[in-house]
């Protein structure tokens, strides 16, 4: 059984601006996890925005757990709060701004796994 805490995980800033812990990556666990798709728990402080980039072979989909923001994949942009899915299709340019009054929180699960390979940022 793998349990990973979130209190444990350590945060760093992802490639894309925001505060990440990958809570559950297959290739941190020497084969014991076969699982296609990586786990992250991420947020974004009032007044930060990602930065736009994309997944070049990867789906991703962000479920948002607190807070609210403006999502954009390509030229489509909707806002976003807590409770609510958002797929993000292979390819697609997107990035995310926090427009509310205190931290987005969100899940961002990538399938296949994130690999630095995968993401290219766009400037």
């Amino acid at each position: 059984m793998i349990i990973r805490s979130l209190a444990a995980c350590p945060v760093g800033d992802a490639r894309d601006g925001t505060h990440l812990c990958e809570l559950l990556h297959p290739s941190h666990f020497s084969g014991v996890v076969d699982a296609r798709f990586s786990l992250a728990h991420a947020y974004l402080e009032q007044g930060e925005t990602s930065y736009p980039h994309r997944l070049v072979k990867s789906h991703e989909v962000y479920y948002i757990l607190a807070g609210s923001g403006m999502m954009h994949i390509g030229d489509e942009a909707a806002k976003v709060h807590a409770g609510q899915a958002v797929y993000i299709p292979a390819g697609a340019v997107q990035h995310i701004a926090n427009t509310g009054d205190g931290r987005l929180v969100f899940l961002a699960i990538v399938d296949p796994m994130w690999t630095e390979s995968d993401d290219e940022r766009v400037v």
